[in-house]
């Protein structure tokens, strides 16, 4: 292969830097397969790439200057988390987001987060508090300069903080892996602002703070449960990102 280009240097660099982003463990340097699986997840919760996109292993490669296997890689990677649908013989396309899917996920998430909040109290130091008043400190920055990709990316690292400081980083891996749909619905409703979503992590920090678990815990479940509530008025509003009924079965 040739030289990179500056636009390809560029766009790794930028790859990295997101990477380091969320990671807990930063001595961990990441693979080619992590910095492509990367720039695709990004693009597909970010709806850059719309769902129904057709995908091509040699377009991807050539477009961030790697070899195929670690774009094969990604994508298969991808599509264990339902982002993208890859059949034999024909074109492998981003998936539709499904309600159901994102009430599964919403379900899962619930289910681990409640038991990483009750640990996380347990194991709370003033260096964790440190770590999450950051984290919250930067979301106010990004939700007053409307930067809804960098508000979302630093709400998943609230949430992974979290397991770290509950003494259960693998946790994030396996919630993340489950919540492919939940995470593009997600970014659509900070269509309308941040504020709420801030809002309930600031309430949430103040009980983690006051190590007050049941006011924790009743805070978390109503801020996961809250795609549900809103999950129907999201697909009215963009119904060309969601699935059909019966679609998968065409």
């Amino acid at each position: 292969m040739g030289h990179d280009t500056p636009q390809q240097k560029s766009t790794a660099a930028r790859l990295a830097a997101r990477v380091q982003l969320t990671s807990i463990d930063q001595s961990r340097v990441p693979s080619v397969t992590d910095m492509v699986y990367d720039a695709l997840y990004h693009r597909i919760v970010e709806l850059q790439l719309r769902p129904g996109t057709k995908m091509s292993e040699a377009e991807v490669a050539s477009q961030l200057g790697v070899s195929r296997q670690p774009v094969r890689d990604a994508f298969y990677r991808l599509s264990q988390q339902g982002f993208l649908w890859i059949r034999p013989q024909r074109a492998t396309t981003v998936t539709a987001i499904s309600i159901a899917a994102v009430l599964e996920a919403r379900f899962i998430r619930t289910a681990l987060e409640m038991e990483v909040l009750r640990a996380a109290i347990l194991n709370i130091t003033e260096d964790g508090l440190a770590r999450i008043e950051a984290n919250l400190a930067a979301q106010k920055i990004a939700m007053d300069d409307g930067d809804r990709t960098r508000f979302h990316e630093l709400d998943d690292a609230l949430h992974e903080i979290l397991c770290d400081i509950a003494g259960h980083p693998k946790v994030w891996t396996i919630i993340k892996d489950n919540k492919a749909h939940m995470d593009r619905a997600r970014y659509l409703s900070l269509e309308k602002g941040s504020q709420q979503t801030f809002d309930d992590h600031c309430a949430i920090v103040d009980a983690i703070k006051a190590r007050d678990t049941s006011a924790a815990s009743a805070l978390m479940r109503t801020h996961l449960e809250r795609i549900g509530h809103v999950i129907h008025d999201i697909r009215a509003e963009h119904s060309e990102y969601f699935e059909n009924e019966d679609e998968r079965g065409a």
